[in-house]
């Protein structure tokens, strides 16, 4: 009896320990078939285009690499989640990612406002987060270990879209901006990059985010009779503050940041009302075939979801994609976040034409920066 209770002891001692190993292993994210990650962003609302066509993107990147077998045998999974560009529900994404999916690692959110406020899960967690859609200084500086950009900053967006007008000889530039981290950021970005110029901000006015109540802002801006106005806004509140400018007889240079989504804009302002509207671009142009990375993703994107279109932001869901792959074939197969999160730090990445780099002291991966202009039927023209 005694050696059947000592054997008895022992098999569950064993299995004890195998189903402790078992959930630390999917704690982490990983299991001898699978690596899972996940997503919050907007997808549904004003905003669900952007987040939508993301998720596309990504889920495109991780099918092309499921198809060929996966990353060390393992299948990658995306566990997507809608937050309607709302912080609130964002950082309770988060949270479920991380505690009840059990995610490796968090990929994809979108805006400045809710990604900072999920900064203190990334915090507790231990837990990364790679490739935010957002420009904002606050998520750089101070250097969060847990947190790597894909995109360029919005300090350097601006730096080009003023360097672009300045050229030209244009000195009255005004600034529309949404009322949350996101329009605060780039408002500063402007000025900075005027100051640099020995100029400022003829006028500044804002629109509460998720509205599209811009009267008071075209009012203001108009008084002041600028020759450009760079707008941090996205689409829908873009469009209505150009038709109520032009509306108003005011017809500055418009210029928007790279949030606007340049094809959501088009859709919503009429190809010929866009027409010479200028934005800046954080992502290689997405029709083009001249890099390889810009190749792969139609190719991709075709054979995930026949009948969507390309897009900047689906070309950057893609690039997060190749991103976490390249990262998670230096890791090894003995993957961790921690291992992750080293190999990201481990050196350069040419994504086949788009170069990211984690400089030491440092969590932003790119600074590429140009300038479209909308053409004649709404063509987009880099």
């Amino acid at each position: 009896m005694n050696s059947l209770r000592s054997t008895l002891g022992t098999w569950m001692s064993a299995a004890a320990l195998l189903a402790s190993g078992a959930a630390a292993v999917a704690a982490d994210g990983v299991t001898d078939t699978t690596i899972r990650f996940g997503m919050s962003s907007p997808l549904s609302g004003p905003t669900g285009a952007y987040g939508r066509q993301m998720k596309e993107g990504i889920e495109a990147g991780f099918a092309r690499v499921n198809a060929a077998g996966g990353v060390h045998g393992r299948r990658l999974e995306l566990v997507a989640l809608d937050d309607g560009y709302e912080t609130g529900p964002a950082v309770a994404n988060a949270n479920r990612l991380v505690q009840q999916e059990r995610v490796v690692a968090l990929m994809g959110f979108y805006g400045s406002s809710p990604t900072e406020a999920v900064l203190p899960v990334l915090d507790a967690s231990g837990v990364p987060l790679i490739g935010t859609i957002s420009g904002a200084e606050a998520l750089r500086k101070p250097v969060n270990r847990h947190m790597f950009h894909l995109r360029a900053s919005y300090g350097d967006e601006t730096a080009a879209i003023v360097k672009n007008l300045t050229t030209v000889g244009i000195q009255r530039v005004a600034v529309l901006y949404q009322d949350d981290g996101f329009g605060q950021a780039g408002l500063k970005g402007v000025t900075d990059a005027l100051a640099a110029h020995k100029l400022s901000p003829v006028a500044a006015a804002s629109v509460p985010r998720n509205s599209v109540d811009v009267a008071p802002a075209v009012a203001a801006i108009a008084k002041s009779n600028p020759q450009a106005v760079v707008m941090v806004t996205l689409y829908r509140p873009t469009a209505e503050f150009i038709k109520q400018m032009r509306k108003a007889g005011s017809a500055p240079f418009f210029v928007a940041l790279s949030p606007v989504g340049t094809d959501q804009l088009i859709a919503e302002l009429g190809p010929e009302n866009t027409r010479g509207i200028q934005v800046s671009q954080v992502i290689p142009y997405p029709w083009a075939d001249k890099l390889e990375v810009v190749r792969e993703y139609k190719q991709a994107l075709t054979a995930h979801a026949k009948g969507a279109s390309y897009s900047y932001y689906g070309l950057e869901g893609y690039l997060n994609a190749r991103l976490v792959v390249a990262a998670l074939e230096r890791a090894g197969p003995n993957l961790s976040r921690e291992r992750l999160m080293a190999a990201l730090r481990s050196g350069p990445f040419n994504l086949d034409g788009y170069r990211v780099n984690f400089a030491p002291g440092s969590n932003s991966g790119s600074s590429y920066v140009e300038i479209s202009v909308v053409g004649t039927n709404g063509r987009i023209l880099n």
